[in-house]
């Protein structure tokens, strides 16, 4: 039997890890090994990590979710476990979770995820799962072509040694997309939800439209910026995956205008060195250096010539640099 280990990325939040990880070691098929990545957390959960047993952890600073699942991944790929499953400190699965899903295992190496469900109401889908608002609508034993890491997500070694790993530099807000995109799109590895595979998770609460701090809206950068990078690994034409994040550019200015209460001029400013930093591939920006130039209300100096000459060269052809006298 191919043994399992379950990653789980936490961030002070050591109550919400506690209660993953009684979850997980009761389990009617329990993983083979728990490793839980510590991302600098202030909080107890170094001591309290410290005496358990039964787990093997990792403590780094704080590098988001990205970084979170790059070492886990990475590390759970070097200690030779066949499958990974992966999920968040916030979340836990049902006790047949793992159970369920390997029995779901398909014939193509595919990726597998738990059906994600409001941990409140345990009844309705966290984030939209095929036509169904709730699992009791559900009657197919899969939901083909559908997965939400990381909450419950099994992957194979096999997809890890073909595909890599998160890349830590998205820190977080898209750091699963891209990798999920990675996988079903860039290298066609089938996905799908196993629905008696069950993974309780808060109910999403953030929406765009209302109307956020801009002081401390560092998080916004990362999810500007981050999604250039998902609609490169969604879409394998790349005129296709410009002009998609040229639209959500246009649609999230849209939203700072007509939803947005406070500091609407600010707020659009904050979308130009984020979409800059996409077009030149600049990973450079921390949480730190988001809020004091937040803070310093700094319009961006940037003038967006590199992501013209960007466009550019996908949508326009080459020019010769010089003429060719002797071919008159």
């Amino acid at each position: 039997m191919e043994k399992v280990i379950a990653v789980v990325v936490s961030y002070n939040r050591q109550v919400l890890l506690s209660e993953c990880i009684t979850a997980l070691r009761s389990q009617t098929r329990r993983p083979d090994a728990i490793l839980v990545v510590n991302n600098g957390s202030t909080d107890n959960t170094e001591k309290w990590l410290s005496e358990q047993d039964d787990i093997i952890f990792i403590t780094q600073s704080n590098t988001g979710s990205g970084g979170g699942f790059n070492t886990g991944i990475s590390h759970a790929y070097k200690l030779g476990y066949a499958w990974i499953w992966c999920m968040d400190d916030d979340g836990y699965p049902k006790k047949d979770a793992l159970e369920n899903l390997l029995a779901h295992e398909a014939p193509v190496r595919s990726l597998m995820n738990c059906a994600v469900i409001n941990k409140e109401d345990k009844r309705s889908f966290v984030w939209k799962t095929g036509l169904c608002k709730t699992i009791d609508e559900v009657n197919e034993p899969v939901i083909e072509g559908i997965g939400h890491p990381f909450n419950g997500t099994l992957i194979h070694r096999a997809i890890v040694e073909k595909v890599g790993v998160p890349k830590a530099a998205f820190f977080l807000w898209g750091d699963e997309s891209e990798y999920y995109y990675r996988i079903v799109k860039k290298h066609n590895i089938p996905v799908f939800t196993v629905t008696s595979s069950i993974h309780y998770h808060p109910p999403a609460s953030f929406s765009y439209k209302k109307d956020w701090d801009y002081n401390s809206s560092w998080k916004m950068y990362y999810y500007v910026r981050n999604r250039f990078h998902i609609h490169n690994a969604k879409f394998k034409i790349k005129q296709l995956a410009l002009l998609n994040y040229l639209l959500f550019i246009m649609a999230f200015a849209g939203i700072i205008i007509f939803y947005q209460k406070t500091n609407k001029i600010k707020k659009l400013y904050a979308i130009v060195n984020p979409a800059t930093d996409a077009f030149t591939n600049n990973f450079t920006a921390t949480p730190s250096s988001i809020l004091a130039s937040l803070a310093n209300n700094e319009k961006p100096q940037k003038l967006f010539l590199n992501p013209v000459r960007y466009i550019m060269n996908i949508f326009l052809p080459s020019q010769p640099t010089s003429f060719n006298r002797s071919a008159a």
